[in-house]
């Protein structure tokens, strides 16, 4: 069981994955969470969301070189405790996500029809109304200030306990849905 985690910077990360093979005794776990696995992911990776990483059972994998990884790096720094806790042999993060492996010029799989993730569709729907709370408060009346203001305030709240009323909102639509993943068209991507 390893008692450290190590950072894989590009040089590593290169010699590692060098021609495209992943060696049989490494595993990929990407901790974002579905909707951004989804979107685009190293092919061969597992998706298991840091929300469930300590339910999760890796014992036919603990003797595997585990990768660890999001999109810039943050959780699974943030998340060192719980990546231990897994039992691997010998784990290891990226610095920078997957951002960094394509930096790396390494490929991902790519769905251009997978929904964005619900926290930016909160950003872009948030920005939206406050610009048209703000444009309408100029032009209209003063009042569509309060819209802007209600905007704020929710995020305020989302902020501070965690809890998102319009990201709620958002899983529910159909196309935050999750489908059958072999119904999907994946390409592969190379940067």
């Amino acid at each position: 069981m390893a008692t450290e985690i190590k950072l894989l910077n590009d040089q590593m990360l290169k010699e590692l994955f060098d021609n495209d093979v992943i060696n049989k005794s490494v595993l990929i776990v990407d901790i974002r969470e579905p909707s951004e696995y989804a979107r685009e992911h190293i092919p061969g990776s597992r998706n298991v969301p840091l929300s469930k990483l300590n339910k999760t059972d890796f014992s036919t994998e603990k003797n595997k070189m585990a990768i660890f990884h999001c999109r810039l790096g943050n959780r699974t720094r943030s998340a060192q405790i719980a990546l231990l806790a897994t039992g691997f042999k010998e784990i290891y993060c990226m610095e920078g996500g997957i951002e960094q492996w394509k930096r790396c010029n390494l490929p991902t799989e790519i769905d251009r029809h997978a929904p964005i993730d619900i926290m930016r569709q909160v950003q872009i729907i948030a920005g939206t109304l406050v610009l048209i709370g703000i444009a309408l408060a100029y032009t209209v009346s003063s009042s569509f200030i309060f819209l802007s203001g209600f905007v704020g305030l929710g995020l305020l709240i989302a902020g501070t306990t965690g809890f998102c009323g319009m990201a709620k909102l958002l899983m529910v639509l159909p196309w935050n849905k999750e489908k059958d993943p072999s119904a999907s068209a994946h390409t592969l991507n190379r940067r």
